[in-house]
Formats: C-alpha cells, structure tokens, sequence
C-alpha cells in the first residue's frame, strides 16, 4: 500500500490520536460513557483504513478522525433514549469542542494545550487507587496509549480474555464511583502522582521484557519487536507529558530519564535472528544518541534539588551504563553501589537478584553466590527463569559445569520467551556433556 493509505500512518496516528480523542469525548460525555467514546475511536479509524487507500489522506489526518469520531458520538446520542433530556446539550457541546479541536492548525499552542490537559486527566482517572494496579496499567495502555485488547495480552504474555475481563471490571467499577475525568486534589497529588509514575514505568517494562520472536533477516520487520518498542515510546511520551505539566516534580523527571537511557538500548537487545545480545555484548554503536541524550537532560535536572527517589537510584544506574563508551569501562563499582542504595529502599528480591550479577562483576562468583543463596527461598522468585539463570552463570565461572547445567536446565523449565529459551539453550550447550 502506498502512502496516501500506508497502515504504518494509520498506526502511527491511532497511537498518538486516539488516546486523545477518547480523553477529549469523555470529558464531555462523562466516564461513565468511555466505551462509547472507545466506539467512536473505533469508527473512525475503520473507516480511514476503507477511504485513506481509495482517496488518500486528509490534508489533516488528525482533525478527519477527530470529527468521524463526533459524528458516530452524535449519532449514538440521538439513538438513545436515555439521553434524550440532555442530548441537545452534548451535542452542542461536542459540536463547539469539536469545531476548536478538530480544525485548529497543530502549531496553535491554545489548543494543543486543552488537548494534552484532557490527555493528563485520563491517565490519572486510568491511575485512581480505587483500581487495582493491574488493571490501572490495562487501561492505561487501552484508553491514553491506544491499543488493542490482543496487544495488551501480548505485551503481558496473558490471554486475551485475562485482560478483556480485567479492563471490563475497571470500567464497570470508574462507572459505579462516577469517578470523574479531572486532576485530583491537591493534598491527593503526591500519592497519585506515584501511581501514575508507576503505571508508565510498568508499562515501559512491559515493552522493554524480551518478546518472542523467529529469525529474521535484517530487512524483515518483526511486529512483536515494533510493537514493543511503541509500548516504551508510548510510555516515555506519557512520562514526558507529565513533566511537561504543572504537576510535575523531580521523581517523574528521573524516570523519563530512566526510560530514555534504558530505551536507547533497545535497537541492541536482539541481535538480526532475534536472539537476545546482554548487554555487555551489545554494539554501542546501535545505540540511540539521541535517547540517550535526551536521558541525559532529564537527569540532569531530576538531580538539581534534594529529593532523592527510587528513579532516581535507577536512573544513575542506566546513566552509568550508557556513559561507558565500552563494555570494559563500565563503571561496575559504582553501579553495586547503586544497588546497594536500591535494595535498601525497596527490599525487592528481584533488585537482590540483579544486584548479585554485579557483585559477580565487581567481588567475583564466589562473593556472588553468597548473595544469591537467600534468594532461593524468596517466593516471589519461584518460577522466575532469571534466578536460576544467574545462578547458572555463576556456577560456570566458578568451573562447577555440572551444577550450572542443572541450573540452566531449571531455567528451561520455567516460562521465558523465545530469546531468552534460545539464549539460555546455547549456554547450556556451551558446558558440552554435562
């Protein structure tokens, strides 16, 4: 297909649009009626992907989906009888908004702003405490970052029907609270601010896990791949979009930076078979500059006051990787000490599990496996193929080659994507016999 109906602009659009464009009908029609500004979204970009390859595209892609979505809106609301006593009255509405939104040049800074406004009160009503955390990263992804239920799932490695009942409780449960579609409270922001922060950062983990993918050549285009990366691209504009607003505040700035270092890397992660490069190996020749100097800024200025969070401990961690022009160089001493300051924050047995594999780099395996052997009776690891794993790795530097196939194949045994299976697989190979 060519350009004048190309389904990479079509994509490209629904991800920046039409989260917009539910926030801009919702706030009008009410939270209780989002599955209807969803429709409308719906609609609308239907029926660019039917008239976009026969006629070509608008010369303002944006305002025709803007106004196919008021029309379907419109239409609905006359249809429905419950809507009769104020019908007249969204419509006007709809109309006037619609008529500012959706023909306004993009460079008119007025209504980008009422456009980004209406975009920030969407993902903190995605990010209220009454939803559990799960289901604010759900809604987060479906209705600011627009995408698809199959996405989400495959984003997560859950089924389809997990994450469709899991956002149809979310919104029954934002219908029954009437929760409403505006900032919260001043004395409410500090806590929501993190809830927010948190669900960008889980949705950026969950582009940035390792997906499975079958070798390539170099020219193929992988969609799990693609759509990962727009999951950390997604979620590193949403954290932008909060530091750009008046709520921001030292912490969202340090994982925007965050985010950027570690998405910089991603062009390295997989190698043109798709098989997973650590990061050690990867070529910081194929690392984005311009993502990480962007990390870079945002670092600088997360660190200009005294507030000191866990992004920001995370940050400097990246921060320190992406400074190593080699792997040789890499600063491991300071990153332990990094971690150590993370562990002490968070107690988390995953940061205890990353924090050994620097402590291998820093005080040798034997030092390592004494800081993994507590973690073996961490529940919250049980199944976690990287426990193993590191254990794996440990044991083989160590020489005890019988021990680290017993690990790896333990490994094996827990779920992993493809990358990681192929990775762990070739590691277990290299012990020959064992």
């Amino acid at each position: 297909m060519d350009e004048s109906g190309s389904p990479v602009l079509l994509e490209h659009l629904f991800r920046r649009q039409a989260g917009r464009i539910v926030a801009c009908l919702a706030v009008l029609l009410g939270t209780g009626h989002l599955q209807l500004a969803e429709d409308a979204v719906q609609e609308a970009m239907l029926g660019a992907a039917q008239l976009w390859p026969l006629h070509g595209v608008p010369a303002s892609p944006e305002a025709w989906l803007f106004r196919v979505a008021h029309n379907h809106v419109v239409s609905a609301l006359r249809r429905r009888a419950s809507f009769e006593r104020r019908s007249e009255a969204l419509i006007a509405a709809l109309e006037a908004r619609t008529a500012h939104c959706g023909r306004v040049p993009p460079d008119e800074l007025d209504t980008e702003q009422h456009l980004r406004d209406d975009e920030l009160r969407m993902i903190f009503m995605c990010c209220h405490p009454s939803l559990a955390v799960e289901a604010r990263v759900a809604l987060s992804l479906k209705l600011v970052a627009g995408f698809s239920v199959g996405e989400i799932a495959r984003i997560f490695m859950t089924a389809e029907e997990t994450i469709a009942q899991r956002l149809v409780r979310a919104k029954r449960s934002i219908r029954e609270q009437a929760l409403p579609l505006c900032m919260p409270p001043s004395a409410e922001l500090p806590a929501r601010l993190d809830s927010v922060l948190l669900v960008i950062y889980l949705m950026f983990s969950g582009g940035y896990a390792v997906r499975g993918v079958e070798g390539l050549a170099p020219e193929q285009v992988c969609p799990e791949q693609v759509c990962s990366e727009e999951v950390c691209l997604e979620a590193l504009r949403l954290g932008r979009l909060v530091c750009a607003s008046s709520i921001s505040a030292p912490r969202a700035e340090a994982l925007v930076a965050l985010m950027a270092l570690q998405a910089a890397r991603l062009p390295a992660r997989v190698d043109a078979a798709g098989n997973l490069v650590l990061l050690e190996d990867q070529d910081r020749g194929r690392w984005d500059r311009d993502l990480i100097d962007l990390g870079f800024r945002y670092f600088d200025h997360s660190i200009a006051g005294e507030e000191v969070s866990e992004w920001h401990v995370q940050a400097a961690i990246a921060a320190t990787y992406a400074r190593a022009e080699k792997a040789e160089s890499i600063d491991w001493p300071a990153i332990l000490e990094h971690y150590d300051h993370l562990l002490e924050r968070t107690g988390s047995p995953v940061v205890a599990l990353n924090r050994a594999v620097v402590v291998s780099k820093v005080h040798g395996p034997d030092a390592a496996l004494r800081a993994l052997a507590p973690l073996a009776k961490e529940s919250s690891l049980r199944g976690y193929h990287l426990l193993p794993a590191v254990q794996g790795r440990v044991f083989a530097q160590l020489g005890r080659v019988h021990e680290a196939a017993a690990a790896y194949r333990a490994a094996l045994e827990c779920a992993c994507a493809e990358p990681e299976r192929r990775f762990l697989a070739a590691r277990l190979a290299e012990l020959g016999g064992a």
